[in-house]
């Protein structure tokens, strides 16, 4: 397994807590390409976020499978994964959550246009967006500052989130692009 990088408190200057029985959170994520290069992204207008598409995994879910449902859900996309890039752990001691992010890249074989987002995206005043992989990540780098709370979760979280995948998109735009 292909460890691409840890996120801690420390990232974000904040001394870390003592994390004893942690909730382990396992997730799948990463970059989904179109034909004409552009990758979706998820911008949540409501907090100022932007962020790549993904999201927890169900109980006893495969993390492939959890990628390519998340891409339906949140993209309205049928994908097929390319490839895997490695894992993301993040260390949320504030929260007590170790968070495992399996990181795929994948192209888009079917756009069905209909996008099954959550009540809390909803809320957040999330949608989808396309933009070349150099866009994505200026966007993503920007918002960092300007975050927003929502009522779901406070900016501590979507710093994790937003730095997460910077992280990504710089791997992905350094190293898979030709």
């Amino acid at each position: 397994m292909n460890l691409l990088f840890k996120l801690t408190d420390k990232d974000f200057e904040i001394e870390p807590q003592e994390m004893n029985n942690f909730r382990l959170r396992l997730a799948a994520r990463g970059i989904v390409v179109r034909e004409d290069g552009k990758i979706a992204i998820q911008n949540k207008k409501n907090k100022n976020e932007y962020k790549l598409v993904g999201g927890g995994m169900e109980e006893d879910e495969d993390p492939q499978e959890a990628f390519k449902r998340e891409v339906l859900e949140e993209a309205g996309c049928e994908i097929v994964i390319i490839r895997k890039l490695g894992i993301i752990e993040e260390y949320k001691s504030l929260q007590n959550l170790k968070q495992i992010s399996n990181i795929f890249i994948a192209k888009v074989i079917k756009d069905i246009h209909i996008l099954n987002l959550t009540a809390k995206e909803k809320s957040e005043g999330a949608e989808l967006l396309w933009l070349y992989p150099k866009e994505a990540l200026e966007l993503v780098t920007n918002c960092y500052d300007k975050l927003l709370p929502s009522d779901f979760e406070d900016v501590y979280s979507t710093r994790f989130v937003v730095l997460r995948d910077r992280k990504i998109l710089e791997y992905y735009i350094n190293n898979c692009l030709n």
